[in-house]
């Protein structure tokens, strides 16, 4: 599992790249805690080359939607596979999260 922070058009921009399982999660989590601490700016989690995300996954998603949300801020998902999309129907993470 790879994970790159950069900031991209004013916002700050998560790239995730491979399988987001329970094994990846903890250094996936600490890569992505970066993102707590954003404030003016929106965080789009692009999950372009995202194979696959478990329920440790989804909690990491949740806890940066929780931060920004607190902040006035706001999360988008972008562009994840039909796999991954099941995923979020499923667990009902797509009532809950804006995708672009």
């Amino acid at each position: 599992m790879k994970t790159t922070i950069q900031e991209q058009n004013g916002n700050m921009v998560a790239i995730l790249e491979g399988r987001l399982d329970t094994v990846a999660a903890p250094e996936t989590e600490k890569a992505m805690n970066v993102l707590n601490d954003v404030e003016d700016k929106d965080i789009i989690i692009d999950c372009t080359d995202l194979e696959y995300i478990s329920s440790a996954g989804l909690r990491i998603f949740l806890g940066i939607l929780q931060n920004a949300q607190e902040r006035g801020g706001h999360v988008y998902i972008r562009n994840i596979n039909d796999q991954v999309r099941t995923i979020f129907t499923i667990t009902g993470f797509s009532n809950i999260f804006e995708f672009k």
